[in-house]
C-alpha cells in the first residue's frame, strides 16, 4: 500500500477522497477479518530514522519507536522482540547481512500503514519492521535482492504458527522534496547525513515546504515530477500475477526516470509480494489505485492471500 505525508494536510476532490476511503476501509475490513496474529511491515525512511553516516541497505528493528512526522502518530511499536531476532539470525543463515537495530526509529512511512489499519493508538498486533533504504544511492536495494529477501522472509513465516500479514509500505510513482547528497547546500547534506531531531520549528517548515510541493504539481508547476500512473499500473498488474522477471528486469536508472526518485519506494511491495508464491495470480481481494498529485502520490493498495 502507498503512503503520503500530506494525507489529510492538502485538500484533493471529492472523487479522488471518496475513492481512497472506500478502498481504505474495504483493506481494513479484510485485515480485521484475517485477524493477524503477527505482522511483518516492510517500509522506508525519509531521514527521521536513517542517515547517511551509516545506511544500511535492510534493517530488522527489535525496538521500534515512531516520531510522529506529519498527521502520523507517535509511540513504540507493539514489536516481539525475540521473533524480531530470530528473523534476523534467519536472514543472516539465508546469507542476508542484516543489520538489526535495538532503538529505531520510524517516520510515517512505517506508522501510517498502521494507523490507516488500526487508528491512531498503534495498538496492533505484533509487528516486525524492516527497513527498506529507498533513498539514498549507492545501498538502494536492488530489485533481484528484494526478490530473495522476500523469499527469504516468506521461509522463516513458513516455520510459524501464527496468521501472518505481510505489508510493503511505499511508492509508487512520486518524487517528492527529498534531498540527497548531490543537494547543492553543504547545510542541507550535513542535515541528512548526522543524526538529529529537529526542532518543533523545523519539522512545521518542513510539513509546510512538502505542502507546497504537492500543491504545486496539483497546479501542473513544471518543477515538479509529475506522477505516472502507466508505470504504477504496471507495477501492480506485475505483483497480481507474480511475473516479477519483468519487473526485475528495470535499471535503477530506469525506475528514477519513469516514476520518479522516491518510486524505490515500490521495493517494499516487491519484498512482501515475494514472501507469497511465486509465478501464480493469487486471490486480490482489495485493488485500488488513483493519481492524486496534491498528496504527490501515485496512491496504490493491493490486499493478496494464499487462503483457498
Amino acid at each position: 500500500m502507498s503512503h503520503s505525508p500530506l494525507l489529510g494536510l492538502n485538500p484533493v476532490s471529492e472523487e479522488d477522497q471518496n475513492a481512497l476511503d472506500c478502498a481504505v476501509e474495504q483493506a481494513r475490513a479484510a485485515v480485521h477479518a484475517f485477524d493477524p496474529e503477527l505482522i511483518i511491515l516492510i517500509g522506508p525512511d525519509h531521514y527521521n530514522g536513517f542517515f547517511n553516516d551509516l545506511m544500511p541497505t535492510f534493517c530488522v528493528g527489535s525496538e521500534v519507536t515512531a516520531v510522529g512526522d506529519y498527521l502520523s502518530p507517535a509511540g513504540p511499536l507493539n514489536v516481539p522482540s525475540d521473533t524480531a531476532v530470530a528473523l534476523a539470525e534467519h536472514l543472516m543463515d539465508a546469507h542476508f547481512d542484516m543489520a538489526v537495530s535495538r532503538r529505531m526509529l520510524v517516520d510515517h512511512g512505517f506508522s501510517q500503514a498502521l494507523q490507516v489499519l488500526w487508528g491512531d493508538d498503534l495498538k496492533t498486533p505484533p509487528v516486525i519492521p524492516i527497513f527498506l533504504n529507498a533513498v539514498a544511492q549507492p545501498t538502494i536495494a536492488r530489485m533481484s535482492r528484494c526478490v530473495e529477501l522476500g523469499q527469504a522472509i516468506g521461509k522463516f513465516l513458513d516455520t510459524l504458527p501464527q496468521r501472518t500479514l505481510l505489508i510493503g509500505s511505499g511508492g509508487l510513482s512520486h518524487e517528492p522534496p527529498v534531498p540527497t547528497l548531490q543537494h547543492p547546500d553543504p547545510a542541507v547534506r550535513e542535515r541528512i547525513t548526522v543524526k538529529q531531531m529537529p526542532t518543533v520549528q523545523e519539522r512545521a517548515a518542513k510539513t509546510e515546504r512538502v505542502k507546497a510541493a504537492g500543491m504545486a504539481l496539483a497546479n501542473g508547476e513544471d518543477w515538479m515530477k509529475p506522477l505516472n500512473p502507466q508505470w504504477d499500473l504496471q507495477w501492480m498488474e506485475a505483483l497480481a500475477r507474480g511475473e516479477l522477471s519483468s519487473l526485475c528486469a528495470m535499471s535503477e536508472a530506469s525506475i528514477a526516470e519513469a516514476a520518479g526518485n522516491s518510486a524505490h519506494e515500490s521495493k517494499t511491495w516487491l519484498v512482501a509480494r515475494s514472501a507469497l508464491p511465486l509465478n501464480t495470480e493469487l486471490p486480490c481481494t482489495v485493488r485500488a489505485y488513483r493519481a492524486i498529485p496534491a498528496l504527490i502520490a501515485g496512491y496504490g493498495l493491493m490486499l493478496m492471500h494464499t487462503q483457498q
